[in-house]
């Protein structure tokens, strides 16, 4: 079972197209940032969080989404950046 079947399992419960809401946790480095927002679209509301230690950033983002497959695509691609913790 690879590690998205659970989250597909979950996802397929849901009616679509769906605002789905995002959440990541990154180093605090503005690259990695950066790398985090071009996940969505331009014109997207990102928010984010600096931890109370200020060695991490919490990156949150509402989006409409049309499939499951185009949830754990986002995600594949999210796994791709150093560090990242997808929440």
């Amino acid at each position: 079972m690879s590690e998205f079947e659970s989250l597909r399992t979950q996802l397929e419960q849901l009616d679509f197209p769906n605002v789905y809401y995002f959440k990541f946790i990154v180093p605090n480095e503005e690259a990695l940032i950066t790398s985090v927002k071009n996940l969505f679209r331009r014109d997207s509301d990102v928010k984010l969080k600096t931890s109370s230690s200020g060695k991490f950033i919490s990156v949150s983002h509402k989006q409409a989404m049309l499939s499951a497959d185009e949830i754990i695509n986002l995600y594949k691609q999210a796994s791709k950046i150093e560090g990242i913790i997808s929440l």
